[in-house]
């Protein structure tokens, strides 16, 4: 295994997104400024005839082709079993300065990254790369997958939307590839967007992206032909720390934010939703942001953090685990670092780390209008006087979304 060091392993970087052209950009610019590397690509698109074509490729073309079987009828599945010996078969023949791993359009880095990682190689990077003038049509994209010859099983039920969000918020890197043929310009609003979306993230310009092996200067030369991408995509990825950062319980949600039209409301308070309220909110919630998520505290299911993940009019809506404030104290040493000091941080003396904490990130946000609704969803004085046995009687109305 290589792992076990028993011959030299590239770094690998992973690089997605559901904006093909965009994506292509970036691996291109990837082959430009490091001489030698070599791609890993698996096209899902032939799944529905039984396979997935598997090439390796350098910035001279094709270097081999083959063809992977399908898994249990699941193209990802197919993905996930041939990417590490692959990678293996790479390493062994030596010489590669940088493996790039190109994910097909709506493969999700993180499942990947983990992959790649428990296979004992080291991801140095995650790019997602974005068209910015794209952004708010993908985010508002509520249609499922499969429509658009996207699904990687016959049981994928993804949206466009949300698929497009995990992409974004999981990388370090958002190769931005502005002005590509057939593309609108983009404007101050998609890159604050793209911003507010993803505040951590470094986000470097490509351009159009180069021709791979096209030259690095001269006068000729892009003006985007700074080896910026390959730096940040090399400068190193914790797969832990980004999983840890993407889970409704400790999630780095972004701050407060109004600029060039966009806002980001983040919401928290210390008082439980009434359900039957909040579930009668839940449509003009959903709709109020391009993208919204965090966790939150229903009266009656005190015990449950419940995570909420929307995007493109659709919302999902799921336990995530236990507060840590319903758990003995003998199993918070069962519970990651990570997760306690996030829950430190919320801790209240009579609630513990039950709250409310939602951010809305949107053109046009209505703040005001949408802090008047949600407050309206919470538990009155009355009600919250009552006591957790009075909110133990409130109609279970979240029962049948959360497949009770």
């Amino acid at each position: 295994m290589s792992g076990q060091g028993r011959f030299p392993e590239p770094p690998v970087v992973i690089v997605g997104g559901l904006h093909a052209d965009a994506r292509r950009a970036a691996v291109a610019r990837l082959l430009a400024d490091v001489p030698g590397s070599v791609v890993l690509h698996h096209d899902l698109a032939t799944a529905t005839a039984g396979t997935v074509v598997r090439t390796v490729r350098d910035a001279t073309g094709i270097l081999a082709a083959g063809e992977a079987p399908l898994v249990n009828d699941c193209a990802c599945c197919a993905l996930r079993e041939d990417l590490v010996p692959e990678l293996v078969r790479l390493a062994e023949a030596g010489g590669t300065p940088l493996a790039v791993v190109e994910l097909w359009d709506s493969v999700e880095p993180k499942a990947m990254a983990e992959v790649v990682t428990a296979g004992g190689f080291t991801v140095a990077g995650v790019i997602t790369a974005v068209d910015p003038a794209l952004v708010l049509p993908y985010l508002g994209n509520g249609d499922d997958l499969a429509e658009g010859g996207l699904a990687a099983a016959a049981t994928d039920q993804r949206t466009v939307a949300d698929t497009f969000a995990r992409q974004l918020e999981y990388a370090s890197v958002l190769a931005l590839a502005d002005s590509l043929p057939g593309s609108p310009e983009a404007d101050e609003e998609d890159r604050e967007l793209l911003a507010q979306l993803h505040p951590t993230a470094r986000r470097v310009p490509i351009g159009h992206g180069n021709p791979a092996g096209a030259p690095h200067a001269g006068p000729h030369a892009s003006p985007h032909a700074s080896p910026e991408l390959a730096r940040a995509a090399l400068a190193g990825f914790d797969v832990e720390a980004a999983a840890a950062a993407q889970h409704p319980a400790c999630a780095l949600l972004p701050a407060e934010a109004d600029a060039h039209g966009v806002a980001t409301l983040v919401w928290h308070r210390r008082r439980p939703f009434h359900p039957e309220r909040l579930y009668a909110a839940l449509e003009d919630l959903t709709c109020a942001a391009a993208r919204s998520r965090g966790r939150f505290w229903l009266a009656g299911k005190g015990d449950t953090l419940l995570h909420w993940d929307a995007a493109g009019g659709a919302l999902c809506v799921e336990s995530a685990g236990p507060w840590l404030a319903s758990l003995p104290d003998a199993a918070w040493e069962l519970v990651p670092p990570v997760r306690r000091a996030a829950a430190a941080l919320d801790w209240h003396p009579e609630h513990g780390d039950r709250c409310q904490h939602l951010v809305f990130i949107s053109p046009g946000l209505d703040r005001d209008g949408l802090e008047r609704l949600l407050e309206s969803c919470l538990l009155t004085d009355a009600e919250y006087a009552a006591g957790q046995a009075a909110w133990d009687r409130l109609p279970p109305a979240f029962d049948t979304l959360l497949e009770v």
